[in-house]
């Protein structure tokens, strides 16, 4: 008789294989790491952002990765997005929507223009997406989103003032669950994760001078920044079948720096 705790494999729920998942913002940093984390589970990816050359880069990294860019500013760009990738893989199983832009300004000087077009590359672009990619999962009665909010969805910036991205992010953690509910009963899962402080191009000031460290160290708990491996289980969690009776959730990870 086989012994079911010996068959048990705890990690096989992590698994993408024969999935198919789109992650935007990918020519660099956190979005190139979450492309070759889903790989690394099996999954085969669709890599898109602005900038062609590092999407070709990094799909020959990839096998069977496939680059198709994408301003998700841009509605027609959007809808492009999704039609390529259903056109030439079949479906789309995962989406990440980790495009994002932030303006670091004083709330009585950033311009109106400004606090806008953060919210329609934040907020907007990520809901379009979000819609036009959840229509095939609905129809396939199965699919699961994963978007990545931030620390300033949840509390507020202060010393970095930063209100267009700080209501950006806000508005990305309750359409979270608002899609999440509405969804929930039709096989299409909707989390996100709300990082800390990482290394990216858009924290590069911050992680490159001492006094932006010295800020980021006395803040978190843990006293340093994340490493950006430290989202790797985050992401296979939310993405996978790992999560099957989790939505509408926000996953912090942060070192602490939301619950001081």
């Amino acid at each position: 008789m086989t012994d079911p705790a010996a068959a048990l494999d705890p990690l096989a729920p992590f698994r993408l294989d024969g999935r198919v998942a789109v992650v935007t913002g990918a020519s660099s940093g956190l979005g190139a790491r979450f492309a070759r984390v889903l790989h690394g589970a099996g999954a085969t990816v669709v890599v898109s952002a602005r900038r062609a050359d590092r999407l070709e880069a990094l799909v020959a990294e990839l096998d069977g990765a496939v680059a198709i860019p994408c301003d998700v500013a841009d509605g027609s760009s959007i809808e492009r997005l999704v039609e390529e990738a259903v056109g030439s893989l079949g479906r789309i199983d995962v989406l990440v929507n980790n495009a994002g832009m932030s303006e670091v300004l004083p709330g009585e000087d950033e311009p109106v223009d400004t606090f806008r077009r953060v919210l329609e590359v934040n907020l907007v672009g990520l809901f379009h997406l979000s819609q036009a990619a959840g229509r095939h999962m609905l129809a396939a009665g199965s699919g699961t989103i994963v978007n990545i909010a931030s620390i300033l969805g949840l509390v507020a910036s202060g010393q970095l003032p930063q209100a267009s991205y700080a209501a950006s992010k806000a508005g990305v953690v309750n359409l979270t669950r608002e899609l999440a509910v509405q969804w929930a009963r039709r096989g299409v899962r909707v989390n996100a994760i709300a990082p800390g402080w990482f290394p990216s191009e858009m924290t590069d000031e911050m992680f490159g001078d001492e006094g932006g460290q010295r800020f980021i160290r006395r803040n978190t708990p843990m006293g340093r920044g994340g490493e950006e491996h430290e989202l790797d289980g985050a992401l296979l969690f939310l993405a996978s079948d790992a999560s099957t009776f989790v939505t509408g959730q926000t996953v912090v990870v942060d070192g602490g720096w939301t619950a001081r």
